[in-house]
């Protein structure tokens, strides 16, 4: 249901969508799976639990390996799961999730999660009985109302779902129960039994599970070993996509840059690798992009070698700020905190196309559409990528900005990357105008304004 999932996004941009970033979860958890030798309960919810941790993406991604968390901490130690165990493990899920978003939004993967915790509970309540019965009786003696109500009270005492129809010498019977056997022995009172049938509902829908083609193992391919980086203090990682947007972040200072974004987020595990190969006491994380900073958070909590602090940067502009505004002798707690502050004072804008028909925010939008998105939502929409861009900045600018800052994406060319420029310095003659190229797929112009 990966594409399914990836349509039910309302906001037309072209993303990392939330299908393919929780798939890219469960893989990465079949993944561990797959090399277990001999797993037993414990092994194999470990493997789920730290697959799914290391590679979740985006938000709904660390969502579902939460719920995973939670799911395998409640029956590591259970050697059967039936459909009570089952319904507190999804019930312990969902909390393990609300509790690792800082700022639970319903609406969202967690009110899912929730719906279903709510529904296996009530299942658990209806489906008590494994063993779906039925059977005929053929009378060989008497059977009348008094029989039919002494037999339908035995069947309700060892089981549920009970029919129990009379027609002329015949007594059709349907029960749901554990021990089938008792159920037979009363009805061989009142005559011989005909077309049995007993199935293990529970069996079936395992058996149903098992029969589901394995996923792939994912070929591995061996990495080149780099030089380790020489020991610093202090490191930095940067969230990045685009050739000149990344050499903006080396150039600053940025010691790995971790290629993703908006239509590609990093997992975790993205993070921990990066993060084991800066070798420094304390490391800064720029995600760059509000679906990332899930991921970077539980990066950081793995990590115990290392002090890891993520600056929640929801956009280049703002890690390009946040990166800037680092002060090498002040101290990383003065650091941390300047940086969040000037983070703050950025305001972004991005002019990209849409991807599917929808109306938001009273817009009505077009699939092929030009928009333009600041950080609340969409500013301006059209069909031409330079009226776009230029009604989204005038949108995002008031008195206070002084500072304008133009990257240009990859489908730009600098001809026009330069005609936009001189319209914005007519318009702002008092502002200083800065124009880089930033090589961005998707975005035509990421636009920012301090």
């Amino acid at each position: 249901k990966k594409e399914w999932i990836n349509d039910l996004n309302v906001f037309p941009v072209p993303d990392g969508d939330t299908g393919t970033n929780m798939t890219l979860t469960i893989m990465s958890a079949a993944k561990d799976v797959i090399s277990m030798e001999e797993p037993d309960m414990r092994s194999l919810c470990k493997a789920i639990s730290s697959g799914s941790l290391r590679g979740a993406r985006g938000n709904s991604g660390v969502i579902l390996s939460q719920l995973f968390r939670g799911f395998t901490k409640s029956i590591r130690d259970k050697q059967e799961l039936d459909i009570p165990v089952f319904a507190d493990a999804i019930e312990k899920a969902v909390e393990t999730a609300y509790k690792a978003v800082m700022k639970p939004k319903e609406g969202t993967i967690l009110t899912v999660a929730k719906g279903a915790a709510v529904k296996a509970r009530a299942l658990a309540e209806e489906i008590k009985y494994g063993y779906c019965t039925e059977f005929i009786i053929l009378l060989s003696r008497n059977f009348n109302i008094k029989h039919e109500l002494d037999f339908k009270a035995y069947l309700e005492s060892i089981g549920d779902s009970i029919v129990v129809v009379t027609d002329d010498d015949v007594v059709k019977v349907h029960v749901h129960t554990n021990d089938p056997g008792l159920a037979i022995q009363k009805a061989l009172k009142y005559g011989a039994l005909s077309n049995m049938k007993i199935d293990n509902m529970r069996l079936e829908h395992q058996e149903k599970e098992a029969g589901k083609k394995a996923p792939a193992a994912i070929a591995e391919q061996p990495e080149e070993k780099e030089a380790p980086m020489p020991h610093k203090e202090v490191g930095f990682i940067a969230v990045s996509v685009g050739q000149g947007i990344n050499e903006i972040f080396k150039g600053l200072g940025a010691d790995y840059i971790i290629e993703g974004g908006q239509t590609m987020n990093p997992s975790t595990e993205d993070m921990l690798n990066a993060i084991e190969k800066v070798n420094a006491d304390t490391v800064f994380i720029l995600p760059n992009n509000k679906n990332i900073i899930l991921a970077a958070n539980q990066a950081q909590m793995m990590v115990e070698d290392k002090k890891i602090i993520v600056i929640p940067t929801k956009t280049v502009p703002q890690g390009i700020t946040a990166i800037i505004n680092y002060v090498p002798d002040m101290s990383v707690e003065e650091n941390e905190e300047t940086m969040k502050q000037e983070i703050g004072n950025v305001k972004t804008g991005q002019v990209t196309y849409a991807v599917r028909d929808t109306v938001i925010d009273d817009k009505e939008i077009r699939q092929g559409d030009y928009m333009g998105i600041g950080d609340a939502g969409i500013l301006s929409v059209g069909g031409q990528v330079p009226e776009v861009s230029f009604d989204l900045l005038k949108e995002m600018m008031d008195e206070d900005r002084e500072l304008i800052s133009i990257y240009y994406g990859e489908d730009v060319s600098g001809q026009e990357a330069e005609a936009f420029r001189a319209r914005i310095e007519a318009e702002y003659p008092s502002c200083d105008i800065e124009l880089q190229y930033g090589g961005q797929p998707i975005y035509y112009y990421i636009i920012s304004a301090e």
